[in-house]
């Protein structure tokens, strides 16, 4: 299974939409568009689960396409721990004495 980042979807982009877009390259596993924790409005990306060959084909073939007026952007979804320290530059926690 390979995970594909969906990325400058619209905001009123639905699970079913999206799956439908994916499942001309082949079989969509999963579609999980992301929320804002506090305010529960889309935040305008999501992941895809689909088998790998099919999930290439799929990034190959979106990738800069349009969706509802918005230039997708699309590609292997890379892991948390992949992503970089997002936290103080000093790499420790922050403390108050």
């Amino acid at each position: 299974m390979k995970t594909i980042y969906v990325g400058n979807l619209p905001f009123s982009s639905t699970p079913a939409e999206i799956s439908d877009l994916f499942s001309r390259f082949g079989t969509v596993h999963s579609v999980n568009l992301i929320s804002d924790r506090e305010t529960g409005r889309p935040r305008g990306f999501g992941f895809v689960e689909m088998d790998p060959e099919q999930a290439l084909a799929a990034i190959e073939a979106l990738n800069g396409s349009d969706l509802g007026g918005r230039s997708l952007r699309v590609n292997e979804a890379r892991g948390r721990e992949d992503r970089g320290n997002r936290g103080p530059s000093s790499g420790g926690s922050f403390r108050r004495e």
